[in-house]
């Protein structure tokens, strides 16, 4: 009986101190970054704002945009600074659903992967890999053609353009279209894209926004009154004459 007991008191005081622990946990607000609006995308608890700086959170751009069609992109963001109760972020690169690529990559389809480092205009130095989808068997040197074509487009297209323009082209599926026809005259290729971005080196600044904010709606005129005239106040009746 004394040693069951010993062993409730035991239990009990590491619940006690679990539970303190947990209360001694503050809740932070995770804001995505400029890039995206600085929108909040979740809460993350810690017991000293320092705890958050590292730690990475994932959404997929519908959580961001509500664009159903994008559910299946999905973006990765770090914690990089805390100001108050609120987290800030940095992107960190994106990525596709595994079933949105089995879809992509099903029976009677040939699939060749693609790696392409690039610098873009601001200095962030970032790591594109791509997946291009064919109906029938490429060849070695159909292939050899597509690598290089693949790297040309993309290593001229980030150096003439910003971060912030080359994820909303990722995000939009424009840079796969565009890489796709670079590779039409090798190989009539069905579809090329880009799977998966990586920052391996920060450029200088932060990103612009890539993601138009609502404009607020204007606010009704207000409508335009007209005072009625004040009343003149009536004539006292003429007092009659007495002789």
């Amino acid at each position: 009986m004394g040693v069951s007991m010993a062993g409730n008191r035991s239990n009990n005081s590491a619940t006690k101190k679990a539970k303190d622990k947990w209360k001694a946990k503050e809740w932070y607000n995770v804001h995505a970054p400029r890039m995206f609006n600085e929108t909040v995308i979740g809460e993350s608890p810690a017991v000293e704002p320092e705890l958050l700086i590292g730690r990475q959170a994932e959404v997929t751009v519908q959580d961001l945009t509500g664009d159903f069609s994008k559910m299946h992109i999905k973006l990765k963001f770090k914690i990089c600074e805390v100001d108050g109760h609120e987290a800030k972020t940095e992107f960190m690169g994106h990525d596709l659903t595994s079933d949105h690529v089995r879809r992509l990559t099903r029976r009677k389809k040939t699939k060749t992967d693609h790696v392409v480092d690039v610098t873009t205009a601001d200095g962030f130095v970032l790591r594109l890999k791509t997946m291009s989808i064919a109906d029938r068997r490429i060849q070695a040197s159909q292939e050899e053609g597509m690598r290089a074509a693949i790297k040309d487009y993309l290593t001229s297209y980030a150096a003439e353009n910003k971060l912030a323009d080359v994820i909303k082209a990722i995000i939009s599926g424009d840079m796969s279209k565009d890489t796709a026809r670079a590779c039409h005259q090798i190989i009539p290729i069905k579809r090329i894209e880009i799977r998966k971005s990586e920052i391996l080196a920060r450029g200088e600044g932060e990103p612009e926004s890539i993601i138009e904010a609502e404009e607020p709606a204007e606010a009704p005129a207000a409508e335009e009154t007209v005072e009625a005239p004040a009343e003149e106040p009536a004539e006292a009746p003429a007092e009659e004459k007495t002789e």
